[in-house]
């Protein structure tokens, strides 16, 4: 049986390494899971990664590749690398825009399986970014999501990132086991900042997501261990029978 700490994913987004550990270190046992994206990785590179994994943290390695097919599916060999050069194999989770297309998310997913099988460790599941969510809705929209979802389940993904809005739908076309991680997560009163499309922790998790991803409402609260556990009994109460 999960528990709500395996659904939520803090985004660590902040200039260095220093300020990473200290919110970590801030946040406690709250959190398991934490995003690591291309501001912090940029800094300090596979460092953070093996931090984290020194405190038993897994991490979501959210680069969201995009480039010719072979550029990407060595990204993503080097991404199944660092599960090897870690202890605890953390990194669960790398994103690829979706948009990429059909050749370069077939080489990143077969590469992913070979460089798993190569080193002994078990490769992170790979999500394709769909629509970000900080693009305006448009009359198109969903359909655009669903194109691309399928489209990454057939080249071999695991699953997407998509707005809560568009889980359920993508629950019935794709299966339930296919991969749901949401951003655009606000607590009922929280400022949205440039996030256009969001919902509040309990209402992803009712629609079908598995994964929620929470930034600024956690990383720039005044008490981020507060914050963190605020989030957690939303998304328990949506697991209330």
């Amino acid at each position: 049986m999960t528990s709500a700490k395996d659904h939520l994913i803090v985004a660590l987004d902040v200039e260095t390494l220093g300020e990473a550990k200290g919110l970590v270190q801030t946040i406690g046992d709250a959190v398991t899971i934490y995003k690591v994206g291309n501001q912090l990785f940029t800094a300090c590179g596979p460092e953070i990664v093996k931090y984290l994994d020194s405190l038993k943290k897994k991490v979501f390695l959210d680069l969201k590749f995009h480039d010719i097919p072979n550029t990407v599916a060595n990204a993503v060999r080097s991404a199944v690398g660092l599960n090897r050069a870690c202890a605890g194999a953390p990194v669960i989770l790398c994103t690829l825009h979706a948009c990429g297309g059909e050749e370069m998310m077939r080489e990143a997913a077969l590469a992913a399986k070979q460089q798993a099988v190569q080193l002994g460790v078990k490769a992170p599941a790979l999500v394709g970014v769909t629509v970000l969510t900080s693009e305006a809705k448009t009359d198109n929209m969903h359909a655009l999501i669903l194109e691309r979802a399928r489209l990454a389940k057939a080249c071999g993904l695991d699953g997407v990132v998509a707005s809560s809005e568009e889980a359920g739908m993508l629950c019935r076309e794709c299966g339930v086991g296919f991969i749901l991680v949401t951003p655009g997560i606000r607590l009922v009163g929280d400022e949205t900042g440039d996030q256009k499309r969001v919902t509040t922790p309990f209402q992803a998790i009712q629609n079908g997501s598995h994964y929620l991803v929470v930034g600024r409402p956690i990383v720039k609260a005044p008490d981020p261990s507060s914050a963190a556990n605020a989030i957690l009994k939303d998304i328990e109460r949506a697991f209330v029978r």
